[in-house]
C-alpha cells in the first residue's frame, strides 16, 4: 500500500470517527437530561418519598422534573396536607421535598380528574400546583426525550 493511500485511510477514519462524536453529542446525554416526567399515584409514604428523592436527585443532575400526582398522591398537591410520619434517615417528608424541588423549577400539577373526583377544589391546592391538561402530559409522554416514571 502506498503512503498516499494508507494517509488518505487514515484521514478517512479520522473524519469518520469524528462525524460519530458530533452525532452522539447532538442526540445523547444533554437531550435526555433536560426533564423528567415522575407520575406518582402510591398512597405508601416510602413510594412517595423515593419519588420525590430520585426526582430531586435528577434535578441535582440537571434535570427539570415534572411532577404529575394522581389518584392518592393527589393530597400531596392539597394546602394544608401533611404526611403522618417523617422518612429516615434525614426526617423528611414527601411534600417538603415536593415544595422544595418547586422552588427550583420542578413543576407540580395534579391530574385532570382528581379535583373532579374529589373534595377538594383548585382553591383547595397548594401554591404553585396546577391541574394538568391532558395533551401536554400525554406530549410529554410521546417525546423520546423526556424519560416518564411511575410510582
Amino acid at each position: 500500500m502506498s503512503f498516499k493511500t494508507t494517509l488518505t485511510l487514515a484521514a478517512a477514519a479520522t473524519a469518520i470517527g469524528l462525524s460519530g462524536a458530533a452525532l452522539a453529542d447532538s442526540h445523547g446525554h444533554d437531550d435526555y437530561a433536560d426533564k423528567a416526567l415522575f407520575i406518582v399515584t402510591s398512597d405508601s409514604l416510602q413510594t412517595q418519598g423515593m419519588a420525590m428523592i430520585l426526582a430531586n436527585a435528577m434535578r441535582e443532575q440537571g434535570t427539570t422534573p415534572h411532577i404529575l400526582l394522581c389518584d392518592a398522591a393527589g393530597e400531596l398537591g392539597v394546602e394544608g396536607y401533611e404526611s403522618e410520619t417523617e422518612l429516615g434517615p434525614r426526617g423528611v417528608k414527601p411534600e417538603g421535598l415536593m415544595q422544595m424541588m418547586m422552588g427550583e423549577g420542578a413543576s407540580v400539577d395534579v391530574c385532570a380528574i382528581y379535583l373532579p373526583n374529589t373534595e377538594y377544589g383548585e382553591d383547595d391546592l397548594r401554591e404553585g400546583v396546577g391541574v394538568a391538561a391532558p395533551g401536554p402530559i400525554a406530549e410529554m409522554m410521546r417525546d423520546p426525550n423526556i424519560p416518564t416514571f411511575s410510582f
